[in-house]
């Protein structure tokens, strides 16, 4: 008996040989035996979305709460400038992940879906690994892998189909990803730095996503500093129930939280890239010392230039700092002892007034911040509505906190909350979308979420408009029109799809959407009708 096995079964086998147990997809005429191997040979489960841009990005979020590599497949050509948007939100978020994209035969150059595929990807800032020979898939397969992990960004390796039915043998290719901790800081930017914390009489520790897994360590060292402890978006919910945690640092920041991080006199920052939303364009950085360890060169200085750099670990760092400031018997700051962390924490009290047949969005955020579970992962959609939700709207750490909004685009939330829900079983999913990005990307996949059977609830802030533009017709005293739309009923389509679906246009109906929630069996949608006159302002 011959040990050799077709090409199809052996990408199949590498992903396996990876640990890839979900992989997500749409199936063509360049992947589908591949996918039948996987699921039929290997055991792994196929998730098929009902687009090939809902694949990427169920598998983006998936890597992102599973903390694993997530693992998508599509065929070739349109199916793959379906992914382009999908592709560069992964980039633009460093999520690492394997792309498994069919290519046209290479012994037919005028194939009608022919495309080059290459310059496709490499536009998206993805990387691009192409199998060489039938022979060399396994390694080809390691190589995607490796370079998800350590570039950090989405991978996409290329498969010519007329490669799928040719006989090969199989060989076992898994390549060490060396994950140790980086370097230790250390010599005259390290002293430098020191300096400027030990004299700094109002400090304040700033921690991005970098930094997630330096949580203990960070808290350690504001501790002993008596300086408060702040996070970038991305890092939401990492210091929470901590005495001294002030929220989210910048623009959406609480009014009195922003006005704590105006009087600080030092920032120490890991793991944070500093984009202008995080410094307020660098109104929050001025007339301060600025200290920023990241273990990538390229995260110092994009923002703006601190003053003392470390290229390094950031929980490794923190206890080097902590240790010379023991040794050097550096007296606390004291810059905590007298701060109200209830009011620093307090976002603005809305009105809870409304017009009729609509509901106060601040009010009706404020209320499912009290109802819905506690150990749900959140997920948001792009629009209007968005920064409320961030700022109003808690998630219990980091890694159960998706945004969808690396790209600036809306339409990918759903998708995304789908691959959340697969990666965290058994915990609830929170997604808020707009109107807009629900008919752009939601509606396509609301009953994937359905056949999968998961804990989803979505809530769509419907202002029956594009809400980023019709704010600014308003600001300019033009007619908005031209970015209102008369919607379908979204609840009646959530019902239509298999979910349960609850339309809010009072407080009364908003009091019943969320006691139902209690006794929720299928994906529930809660549509918010909003007067697009009265959403809050982004806070950006």
């Amino acid at each position: 008996m011959s040990s050799k096995i077709h090409f199809h079964q052996s990408v199949a086998r590498a992903a396996r040989d990876h640990g890839v147990e979900t992989m997500f997809g749409l199936m063509g005429d360049a992947n589908l035996f591949m996918v039948d191997s996987f699921v039929r040979e290997c055991g792994g489960r196929f998730v098929p979305a009902a687009h090939e841009g809902s694949s990427v990005l169920m598998a983006l979020a998936y890597s992102h709460v599973a903390g694993k590599v997530g693992v998508a497949t599509v065929t070739h050509g349109p199916a793959l400038t379906n992914c382009v948007t999908a592709l560069t939100e992964g980039v633009r978020g460093h999520i690492p992940m394997v792309l498994l994209a069919g290519d046209t035969p290479v012994a037919n150059p005028r194939h009608l879906q022919g495309i080059d595929q290459r310059e496709l990807v490499k536009a998206t800032g993805a990387g691009f690994e192409q199998v060489r020979a039938p022979e060399t898939v396994g390694m080809d397969v390691a190589r995607a892998f490796y370079r998800a992990q350590v570039e950090r960004r989405p991978i996409v390796l290329n498969m010519p189909s007329d490669f799928m039915w040719l006989e090969i043998s199989h060989k076992v290719e898994v390549l060490n990803v060396f994950t140790a901790p980086g370097g230790v800081a250390e010599g005259n930017t390290l002293d430098q730095a020191i300096g400027m914390i030990a004299s700094a009489r109002r400090p304040l520790i700033l921690a991005g996503a970098g930094a997630i897994a330096a949580r203990d360590q960070l808290i350690r060292l504001a501790d002993r500093l008596e300086a408060p402890l702040a996070t970038t978006l991305k890092a939401k919910g990492l210091f929470g129930g901590h005495s001294y945690d002030i929220g989210i640092f910048g623009t959406l920041s609480t009014p009195a939280a922003y006005d704590l991080i105006a009087q600080s006199d030092c920032i120490v920052c890991f793991g944070t890239g500093l984009h202008d939303f995080t410094t307020d364009r660098g109104k929050l950085m001025k007339d301060k010392r600025i200290v920023q360890v990241d273990i990538e060169p390229t995260a110092i200085g994009g923002g703006l230039h601190p003053d003392a750099a470390l290229l390094a670990d950031a929980g490794l760092t923190a206890e080097t700092i902590l240790y010379w400031l023991d040794e050097a018997e550096i007296p606390a700051s004291g810059f905590t002892r007298d701060l109200d962390i209830s009011m620093l924490t307090a976002h603005p009290a809305g009105t809870g007034k409304a017009a009729d047949g609509f509901v106060n969005f601040v009010h009706a955020l404020e209320r499912l911040e009290q109802v819905l579970p506690r150990d749900r992962v959140l997920v948001t959609d792009g629009g209007r509505f968005m920064t409320e939700v961030w700022c109003r709207i808690s998630a219990p750490d980091p890694k159960s906190f998706v945004v969808t909004a690396n790209f600036g685009s809306i339409g990918l939330g759903l998708q995304e909350a789908i691959g959340a829900g697969l990666a965290a079983p058994g915990r609830p999913v929170v997604l808020f979308s707009g109107d807009g990005g629900f008919m752009m990307g939601g509606i396509n996949e609301f009953n994937t979420a359905v056949r999968l059977g998961l804990d989803l609830i979505v809530i769509v802030a419907n202002d029956s408009a594009y809400g980023a533009e019709h704010i600014q017709f308003l600001d300019r005293q033009m007619d908005p029109s031209l970015s209102e739309f008369h919607w379908p009923s979204f609840a009646a389509i959530a019902r239509s799809l298999g979910g349960q679906g609850i339309e809010v246009q009072s407080d009364e109906e908003l009091e019943t959407a969320l006691a139902a929630l209690e006794s929720r069996d299928r994906p529930v949608l809660i549509e918010l009708r909003l007067d697009p006159h009265d959403v809050p302002r982004m806070r950006i």
